[in-house]
């Protein structure tokens, strides 16, 4: 929804990730203040365009020995980096790597959390990505919801959060976040 043709994907190359992942970024997208309300012990977490974990490892974190996350990402390379990063902070039991299909998340296990953090946008559809997570969460479950604000018109970002609508998420919240806009959905119970 940036604005491209319709079926045009937009994939970030690896390389350049190493721009969003960095110390410096903490101080716009501090993980853990902005996933610490939503993530429990135990619970089982997705991060979808999971990058090179910049997310991934801190949900790791919060969900504890007895959680999981798995990072979902088209790209190998990217899944590889989040893997070594897991095992060097010693949660790499709890993380598990998916490579994602262009058109498809693949089967996984229903989640307590689910984030997908500035990549909703790169999707050419986005209704069968979040009928995708709709399947994927559980029925008290949350998804986090966040689009970069210099990508993603508010009409945009409103246009998938009504498309979500239409797949029975209700909007929780919308918890601020630097330089996004963003929304915490559940399933209409």
């Amino acid at each position: 929804m940036s604005g491209k043709p319709a079926g045009h994907q937009i994939v970030c190359p690896w390389w350049l990730c190493f721009t969003f992942d960095n110390p410096l970024r903490r101080i716009f997208h501090h993980p853990e203040k902005i996933l610490s309300p939503y993530l429990r012990p135990g619970d089982q977490a997705v991060d979808i365009g999971s990058g090179m974990g910049y997310f991934t490892i801190p949900m790791a974190r919060l969900v504890g020995p007895l959680g999981r996350v798995t990072a979902v990402d088209l790209q190998e390379k990217m899944l590889s980096v989040v893997a070594s990063r897991a095992m060097q902070k010693g949660v790499g039991d709890r993380v598990q790597t998916h490579r994602a299909a262009s058109d498809s998340l693949g089967a996984h296990d229903q989640a307590d959390f689910i984030l997908a953090f500035w990549m909703v946008h790169e999707v050419p559809d986005q209704r069968r990505l979040l009928t995708e997570i709709r399947n994927l969460l559980k029925p008290k479950g949350r998804f986090l919801l966040v689009e970069p604000k210099l990508h993603v018109r508010r009409e945009h970002f409103e246009n998938t959060l009504r498309i979500a609508g239409e797949l029975d998420f209700v909007v929780r919240g919308n918890p601020a976040i630097r330089l996004s806009r963003s929304a915490v959905l559940g399933l209409r119970s």
